[in-house]
Order: structure tokens, then C-alpha cells, then sequence
């Protein structure tokens, strides 16, 4: 099965709009109810926190299910920096043959392979007959829960 993504949606991020929303700075207890109300401290941007490098951050939403065990999902969004190294073991936006991609790099002695998380997706070995490039490193990953 040939994890094609249909359509991309990309993002940049809006530095210096000043939008901020409030930080909690008490860790959250998972099953007992806490006043967080009184340690809120300061407010968090979300742009600053998640992108280290605003000049070569981007955002892209998933469409596809190739990396649901590395917890992936359709619909996901993805924080990407264009700045960090493709190394192995990252995972990564890829264009290969005029198609983006996300998967984790694998590479080995003259070789690189982009591994889906999803048994149902085989794993594709990148040959000198590809068109390929690595766009960026994922750094985070916003989810609606």
C-alpha cells in the first residue's frame, strides 16, 4: 500500500503577534481535582515555546494513518524545523518523487529508508533513481484529544 498524502495544509508560525494564553506552572495530579487557578503565574505563547527558530518553523496537519504507532494520527498537526540535521531514528517531513511524506528516518551505510509506524505500510528504501529531500525534523506534535 503506497502512503500517498492527497493534500497538505502548511502552517507558519506568527511571530510577535502577542498572543499569549495562560501557564499553569503546578504539575497536574491525573485523578485528583487541583486549585490551578492559584498557581497560575504567567502566560505561555505557544509560538515561542514550540518554535526554537521562527525564520524555518513550520506546521503541517497529517492526512494518513502511516504513523499511528509512533502516535501520529489523521488530522494531527506537526511543529517542523527546517534548521535541525536529518539523523536516524528522527522523524521527518520528506518529499520524495514530487510527494510529501512523514516517517522515520532509517539509515544505514549508503542507505536510507522511510519506515511508517503502521504494519500496514511497507517501509520505502530511497535509491539514486528518487527525487528526494528532507524538509524538516518534527519537533512536537499538537493533538485534539
Amino acid at each position: 500500500m503506497k502512503d500517498k498524502t492527497p493534500a497538505l495544509s502548511f502552517y507558519t508560525p506568527a511571530p510577535g503577534r502577542g498572543i499569549t494564553a495562560p501557564f499553569i506552572t503546578a504539575l497536574v495530579p491525573a485523578g485528583f481535582a487541583s486549585p490551578a487557578q492559584d498557581f497560575m503565574e504567567c502566560r505561555i505563547s505557544l509560538d515561542e515555546t514550540l518554535c526554537r527558530n521562527s525564520e524555518t518553523t513550520f506546521f503541517i496537519r497529517v492526512s494518513g494513518n502511516s504513523m499511528v504507532n509512533a502516535g501520529i494520527d489523521d488530522g494531527d498537526i506537526l511543529v517542523v524545523d527546517r534548521s535541525l540535521e536529518p539523523a536516524d531514528g528522527k522523524i521527518a517531513i520528506c518529499l520524495i518523487d514530487g510527494d510529501f511524506t512523514v516517517k522515520r528516518l532509517k539509515t544505514e551505510t549508503g542507505c536510507v529508508y522511510l519506515m511508517p509506524e503502521n504494519p500496514d505500510y511497507p517501509a520505502l528504501k530511497v535509491t539514486e533513481y528518487n527525487q528526494f529531500s528532507v524538509w524538516g525534523i518534527v519537533t512536537y506534535l499538537i493533538k485534539k484529544v
